[in-house]
């Protein structure tokens, strides 16, 4: 008698009975999904009129006409300079700390009409193109080594990356008592402030030569030579040029450094001079031909990237 009430009991205990539920449930959420009932009822989206046609100037990466493009270049001129007649004709600024665009113009007529200005451009722009040159001359080669070969990135990276961090000014006391006075102190300030930065950034250039045209370059039996000269090489070479765009504007930074040492031309040589008398409408007019020198350099070079890689432009 008592072996069926027991049996009847055991079947309704609590495990069984959640059991039960979970069947149940998993059944009915079938059913549901089986009817179109499977997800939880979604308010509808607000209704948005339609958007307006935003202007090419403010709509992300959307070409430009070319009038607008000349317009917005000669903005960036025009409003500084407004800003510089307004603030020196009011006289809200003293002259000597801010000398009006007539003083700078005719500070530089004078200094054109002596020579002395030819001549300081001369002297800093063969600085720079040592300097530099030198610098490109090491760092692109070292820069595609580091780049190709993950063995040269490694013995060659770390050290790289702890040089750059070293200000190039403060190597001018070691290279008077190396290199003396003269102008191989200058060319070696020029050399350390930029060989690094660029060396780093040729580095990243070549690495980013896409591992597909290697891979594909091997299929067809091309040699390691033939791949880094006709595949590594060509695509690589624009980002190497505006790489060196970059590091060119450094070199002008680091020219005005290097002519502080026992300089006798030059334009940072002619700033520290003028600064001596208070010639700011002098200095004025020294950075705004230094301005306009980088600037020509810097257009030399991009009008070279677009002939060499036109595919990248």
């Amino acid at each position: 008698m008592t072996g069926p009430t027991q049996r009847t009991a055991a079947s309704h205990s609590p495990a069984d009975a959640r059991a039960a539920e979970e069947l149940e449930a998993e059944q009915g959420l079938a059913e549901r999904v089986q009817a179109g009932r499977g997800r939880p009822a979604w308010t509808p989206l607000p209704r948005r009129a339609t958007p307006k046609p935003a202007s090419p100037l403010f709509s992300l990466r959307t070409p430009i006409s070319a009038s607008a493009r000349w317009t917005l270049a000669v903005l960036s001129f025009a409003i500084p300079f407004l800003a510089w007649v307004v603030l020196s004709v009011s006289g809200a600024v003293d002259s000597t700390f801010l000398p009006s665009p007539a003083a700078v113009l005719k500070a530089g007529a004078d200094m054109a009409g002596t020579g002395e200005l030819f001549d300081d451009l001369w002297a800093t722009t063969q600085r720079v193109l040592e300097g530099f040159g030198l610098a490109v001359l090491v760092s692109v080669p070292l820069g595609m080594l580091m780049g190709t070969f993950t063995a040269g990135q490694a013995f060659f990276e770390p050290l790289i990356g702890l040089l750059r961090y070293l200000p190039a000014s403060a190597f001018i006391p070691l290279l008077i008592i190396w290199l003396g006075l003269g102008e191989p102190s200058k060319i070696a300030i020029l050399f350390i402030g930029t060989v690094f930065f660029n060396t780093l950034m040729t580095a990243d250039v070549v690495r980013a030569v896409p591992n597909a045209l290697l891979d594909v370059s091997y299929t067809l039996g091309a040699r390691r030579g033939e791949v880094l000269r006709k595949i590594v090489v060509p695509h690589s070479l624009p980002g190497m040029i505006d790489a060196i765009r970059v590091n060119a504007a450094a070199a002008w930074n680091f020219v005005v450094v290097a002519e502080l040492i026992n300089s006798q031309a030059g334009l940072g040589y002619r700033i520290v001079r003028a600064q001596r008398f208070l010639q700011t409408d002098k200095i004025f007019a020294v950075l705004i031909v230094i301005g306009v020198a980088g600037l020509t350099i810097d257009v030399v070079l991009r009008l070279v990237r677009t002939q060499v890689g036109k595919w990248a432009a």
